[in-house]
């Protein structure tokens, strides 16, 4: 069971550069890279909300559960 990070999908659907949200948000490129990857631990609600505001999309657009048996969306 995990948290699956559909940031890249996001970016490439709005046609938005990581560069462009990581200037916005106020992280580092890296720091969005391993979110983008899902090695982080955890986010912040600030960072979340300032990456929907963004993006203009909602946390569950971004964010997905994914049982033992799910296929990966």
């Amino acid at each position: 069971m995990s948290i699956v990070v559909k940031l890249d999908v996001m970016l490439s659907e709005r046609k938005a550069r990581s560069k462009d949200l990581a200037a916005y948000v106020g992280i580092t490129e890296a720091n969005l890279s391993l979110l983008k990857q899902g090695k982080v631990k955890g986010v912040r609600f600030d960072t979340l909300m300032k990456i929907c505001e963004f993006l203009d999309c909602q946390p569950g657009d971004l964010l997905v559960y994914q049982g033992e048996g799910d296929i990966q969306r």
